[in-house]
């Protein structure tokens, strides 16, 4: 893979181009259901890259909301860029940030006042970005993985990019997530706010690490400071859960992809933003030399150190005050407290597929006064000022999203003024409906209108009448399992899938993944074709009874649906380890019929139990959520596994007491295992 591509990740992989409105023409909910937002289908938005495709059918084109009068400007300013500026923090640390700003005829820096937008980049900040009055944005338009966002600039706005301490040109040592980056964030926003031309107002963007920086600044920067909104895309709400581990599992992809291209990136990127200034900086290039050698071991360390502790089941391997230092959910309460609207930007296969309608569900509860953690319910008052738009996008396409409309539109709302009306839509989440290609406007997760439905396993069936006769399934712990599904390319962060996208093909194995399905370490259950169509909507568990003749096991959970030719189309999954099996009880959410939407397991050493072989023991596994329309005729699928190959790599010490593992899943009116969904529509 080109990493320096990836830096840049809007020319080949600008693949899943989607905007949508506030309002819109979006219908609202009616009679306490969902209802689906029809298409409509423009070419690419004026801000967007030359080269970015149509929208695909069921995405909304932005636009100003009704009885608004807004409407995206034209470019009205050309931009230059102060590049390399050093700004010292409280430590007497020096971070160093380009500033690209508004230029008026003559080339010279704009009156303005103007808003700033800043954004903290741990992958290079780039080289900043120059334009003439009027003339088109750059290609790549929102840069979502950081840079200069030209159509930004061009329409009004400041920028400042920076690079994060101890990466890029940045002084310091890195950490991932390190609190001591929040702390510089807090010193940026009153820095930028102060700039010539500024109004003193500050916004945030930028996705993935540069979201979740985001999230964690908002949330302690304190009430009355200049930040005012920020526009997280794809960021998670939990680290532990949402990037590192799922059910207590190491997530392989995570210290080989997203770890590795933070040290990737910062080897390469610096020297050469230095070169391609114009004309090319040598005398900075060589100045910044040692600072980039110092980044490289430093990374290195760090990368080995954090490696080595996880696999040898350390502190790391468990959710333990290295991660809660650094969870966006641990400090939702003081966004909202302090005032700072959020637009969040999810992905239905990103890495953080669990976290983007937790964060969702968690601001618009705290805003009206609820128990943050607690499920959303039917009625629920919510506010335009805490939106989401989740579609059908991987972690890497998702962060390429055109947004630059639907950000411009933010801003201006809430750093200019202006009366958009997008702060108060009745309908601020926007999930897209896999099956039938559309957003669903709504306003709460768990969905409004989708109703518990309790699924039994049967002998190779799955129904809604509990067993009545005793039977068992066996699978098999092998370590290892066909790789062909859908999550090797979504836990890789989606490289396969925009590369096949970008030549007009289907990912292979992301629309069927049958060979995932077979013996000895799999077993399905299947429902009867839908006589009608039915949703299935929002959070997933499984609990599965089972005896082992191992210490340990491994579950992963997949749900598929499936056509009446027999494909098989992946929608989402979950896993466990068995001996983190316990629940709190208390941060889990619970279905009318007594079983669990989505089990909290505490994944801590304390909590972690040794399976008893022979012994059927309980599992309540979370399955990450979906939205798809199950078509008439169609069947829904739930997959039993002992792997995931390769996303699910259970460390050494966890693999002593898997091997030579042979499960019984049980199906009897002692042990009835089942799955637990929500679905929308008749039955």
């Amino acid at each position: 893979m080109n990493l320096a591509c990836l830096r840049r990740g809007h020319l080949l992989w600008r693949s899943s181009v989607v905007l949508i409105t506030s309002l819109g023409a979006a219908a609202m909910v009616t009679s306490g259901a969902v209802s689906a937002v029809a298409a409509s289908a423009p070419g690419p938005s004026g801000g967007g890259s030359a080269l970015a495709p149509e929208l695909p059918a069921g995405v909304v084109s932005a636009s100003a909301a009704p009885r608004s009068t807004w409407k995206p400007e034209p470019a009205r300013y050309g931009t230059a860029s102060l590049n390399d500026v050093p700004v010292t923090m409280a430590d007497g640390t020096v971070l160093r940030v380009n500033v690209i700003y508004p230029t008026n005829g003559t080339g010279k820096a704009a009156a303005g006042p103007f808003p700033v937008l800043l954004t903290q980049d741990p992958y290079g900040k780039g080289s900043g970005g120059s334009s003439s009055p009027g003339s088109a944005a750059q290609p790549g338009g929102s840069s979502a993985t950081g840079g200069p966002d030209i159509y930004l600039a061009q329409r009004g706005y400041i920028e400042v990019v920076a690079d994060v301490r101890g990466t890029g040109d940045s002084e310091g040592s890195w950490g991932l997530f390190d609190p001591v980056q929040t702390q510089d964030g807090i010193t940026l926003v009153h820095w930028a706010a102060r700039l010539a031309h500024s109004s003193g107002v500050v916004g945030t963007y930028g996705a993935s690490y540069l979201g979740i920086n985001q999230l964690l600044l908002a949330g302690a920067i304190g009430q009355h400071s200049p930040l005012k909104a920020i526009f997280p895309v794809v960021s998670a709400n939990d680290i532990y859960r949402d990037t590192s581990f799922m059910g207590g599992i190491l997530d392989n992809e995570f210290d080989t992809a997203y770890l590795g291209l933070t040290g990737a990136l910062n080897t390469s990127n610096p020297l050469t933003d230095a070169l391609s200034s114009s004309p090319p900086n040598a005398a900075a290039a060589g100045e910044l030399a040692n600072v980039e050698a110092d980044h490289a071991a430093g990374l290195a360390s760090y990368h080995a150190a954090f490696t080595t502790e996880t696999e040898s089941g350390g502190a790391t391997a468990y959710d333990g005050a290295y991660y809660q230092a650094r969870n966006p959910r641990n400090v939702l309460p003081n966004i909202v407290a302090n005032g700072i609207p959020a637009y969040l930007v999810g992905g239905e296969f990103d890495i953080f597929q669990r976290g983007e309608p937790l964060n969702y569900a968690e601001l618009q509860n705290l805003w009206a006064g609820r128990p943050a953690t607690a499920p959303m319910v039917a009625g629920q008052k919510v506010t335009g000022r805490y939106q989401l738009i989740d579609g059908p996008w991987e972690h890497l396409n998702g962060s390429s999203v055109d947004v630059d409309q639907l950000e411009l539109e933010w801003f201006d709302t809430w750093l200019k003024g202006e009366r958009t009306g997008m702060g108060a839509t009745p309908t601020p989440l926007h999930y897209y409906d896999l099956g039938t290609d559309k957003f669903a406007e709504t306003t709460t997760y768990p969905f409004t209108g989708a109703t518990p439905t309790r699924m039994y396993f049967g002998a190779g069936t799955l129904s809604a009448t509990p067993p009545r006769t005793s039977g068992a399934d066996t699978i098999a712990w092998t370590g290892a399992g066909s790789p062909c599904g859908r999550p090797v390319d979504q836990w890789s962060m989606g490289p396969i899938s925009i590369a096949a996208q970008a030549v007009g093909a289907t990912a292979p194995c992301a629309e069927g993944d049958r060979s995932t399905q077979s013996p000895p370490t799999s077993t399905t259950y299947t429902t009867a074709p839908f006589p009608a169509a039915r949703t299935l909507a929002g959070p997933i568990s499984a609990t599965v009874y089972a005896s082992a003749t191992s210490t340990d096991t491994e579950w992963v959970v997949e749900v598929e649906d499936v056509a009446p030719d027999g494909t098989s189309r992946p929608l989402t999954e979950g896993a466990l380890l068995g001996s983190f099996r316990a629940v709190d009880k208390a941060s889990s959410w619970t279905s009318p019929d007594g079983g669990y939407l989505l089990p909290y397991h505490p994944y801590t050493q304390a909590s972690a139990r040794t399976v008893v072989p022979g012994q059927v023991t309980r599992y309540d596994i979370e399955v990450f959520p979906t939205f798809d329309t199950i078509a008439q005729g169609h069947s829904l699928r739930v997959t039993v596994s002992s792997v995931d190959t390769p996303h699910l790599q259970p460390i050494p010490s966890q693999v002593a007491n898997l091997i030579g593992g042979v499960y019984q899943v049980q199906r009897s009116p002692q042990a009835p295992s089942a799955i637990e969904v929500s679905l929308i529509g008749g039955r």
